[in-house]
C-alpha cells in the first residue's frame, strides 16, 4: 500500500528532520552502520511520528542498496546489503506483476518502486515463504533463491559496490541466513512496515509529491 493522504504532513515533517530538530533519535545501533542522510532522515520521522503504528518496520535504501530491520519500539534490530530491482527507477509499470509472474519482464520494467508500503506474510507461486510489500506488482522481500547464478549473486551481497547489486526483477533480496534469522521471525508473521527510498530524487522531493 503506497502512500495515500500524508503527503502534507510528510512534508512539514520531512523539513523539521532534515533540520535536526527532531527529538526522537534512531537507535545507537543503527548510527554504527553509518546510515545515508535520507535514510537517516527516514528513521528519525517514523519514530517521531510514530507512522509506523506499533509496527515493526523497514528502511530499504536504493543508492547504498540496505536494509535496516527495526522492532516495533525503534531499535535497530539488523542491517543488510541487498539486491535490487535491476533498473533504475521509483515506480512500477502498469501490469508490472502479470508480466513477472509469466517470466516476460523487460529490463527497463524490472523497478523497485519507493515509497511507503504494508508488508504481509505470504507464499509465491512456488510455494517459497515470501514477505510480500506489494502484492499486484508481485513483489516482495525474500531470500537468495538457488540456481544457475546463485554463486555470482551471493558473491555480489557479500562484498560489492551498491551499483554492482542491481540484479532482481524488482524484489528486494536478502541473504539466506539474514531472512531466516531476522525476517522469518518478525516480518514472516506478523503485518509491517517498508520504506523504500528513492533514487532517482531526494526522498524528500519523493515524499511531498506522494
Amino acid at each position: 500500500m503506497r502512500w495515500n493522504n500524508k503527503a502534507a504532513l510528510l512534508c512539514a515533517a520531512w523539513a523539521i528532520t532534515c533540520g535536526g530538530a527532531l527529538a526522537a533519535q534512531a537507535d545507537a545501533g543503527f548510527e554504527r552502520r553509518r546510515p545515508s542522510t535520507d535514510a537517516r532522515g527516514m528513521v528519525q520521522w517514523v519514530l517521531q511520528t510514530h507512522d509506523a503504528g506499533g509496527k515493526p518496520f523497514l528502511v530499504v535504501d536504493k543508492k547504498d542498496a540496505k536494509l535496516y530491520l527495526f522492532e516495533a519500539d525503534g531499535r535497530l534490530r539488523a542491517a543488510t546489503p541487498v539486491l535490487l530491482g535491476a533498473a533504475r527507477g521509483d515506480e512500477s509499470a502498469p501490469g508490472v506483476g502479470d508480466r513477472a509472474q509469466s517470466g516476460s519482464l523487460p529490463l527497463e520494467e524490472r523497478t523497485t518502486p519507493a515509497g511507503r508500503f504494508e508488508t504481509r506474510p505470504g507464499r509465491n507461486l512456488s510455494g517459497e515463504a515470501v514477505v510480500w510489500f506489494d502484492y499486484d506488482a508481485a513483489l516482495a522481500i525474500h531470500r537468495l533463491r538457488p540456481g544457475r547464478s546463485h554463486a555470482m549473486r551471493a558473491a555480489r551481497l557479500e562484498g560489492s559496490k551498491p551499483e554492482e547489486r542491481r540484479l532482481s526483477l524488482g524484489c528486494v533480496v536478502v541473504p539466506v541466513d539474514f531472512y531466516l534469522q531476522q525476517i522469518e521471525p518478525v516480518l514472516g508473521r506478523r503485518a509491517g512496515v517498508v520504506y523504500v527510498l528513492p533514487e532517482t530524487q531526494s526522498a524528500r522531493e519523493l515524499f511531498t509529491q506522494l
